[in-house]
């Protein structure tokens, strides 16, 4: 599923803790967001300066090392949430209730296991790069500025750990939907048919248009 979820609420423990979790996860894809843009505008700057005073902004690759960890790990946990991530839906789409609920408490805890690693693994990378005692805490940073990496390091288990806060909540939200058959199960991203979604961004424009 890609776009096409949609997650409800209502006033139990879980679905504040996930509101809660998606205000968290909606600043660090806005982080995101604005690494993008600032990467636009240190490009403009560079290609700028070169063409008109010779002299491309100094270190750009080097920032550009420095904010792809933002691009590509702080909006993993916000699209988790809203069921934005790419998945195989022929199996998972044809299932409903318990069977439905069962299969996603699989994959969930499959990618849970595969997080928790990727969190052991990149706190590791990030501890043998980051020491007090260097200067700027940094054993090895960027080769044209020097910029130390250290930083960049850290946003991988960070976003990781987000991640895994979100996977724990839907394996709560499925496996209460498993043992009560909830029809409604909040907190976790429901598919939606084709004719539920063209349904869906109807409303949502003649909202607009009103």
């Amino acid at each position: 599923m890609a776009g096409a979820s949609l997650v409800l609420t209502d006033d139990s423990r879980l679905s504040r803790l996930d509101r809660g979790l998606y205000r968290l996860e909606k600043v660090l894809a806005l982080v995101s967001g604005l690494a993008v843009f600032s990467l636009m505008v240190l490009a403009v700057i560079s290609v700028g300066g070169r063409n008109f005073f010779n002299q491309p902004l100094p270190g750009y690759v080097d920032w550009i090392e420095t904010a792809m960890p933002l691009i590509a790990f702080m909006g993993i946990s916000y699209t988790q949430r809203d069921g934005g991530h790419i998945r195989m839906d022929m199996v998972v789409g044809a299932l409903r209730g318990r069977a439905l609920y069962a299969a996603e408490i699989v994959t969930t805890l499959a990618v849970l296991v595969l997080m928790v690693l990727l969190v052991w693994g990149t706190w590791a990378h990030f501890a043998r790069s980051f020491d007090f005692a260097a200067p700027l805490w940094s054993r090895d940073s960027t080769m044209d500025i020097a910029l130390p990496i250290w930083p960049a390091k850290l946003l991988a288990p960070l976003a990781f750990f987000v991640l895994c806060l979100r996977l724990l909540l839907q394996l709560w939200a499925f496996g209460r939907a498993f043992i009560r058959n909830d029809p409604q199960p909040v907190a976790v991203p429901l598919g939606q048919s084709a004719a539920e979604q063209a349904a869906r961004e109807a409303e949502h424009l003649s909202g607009h248009d009103s």
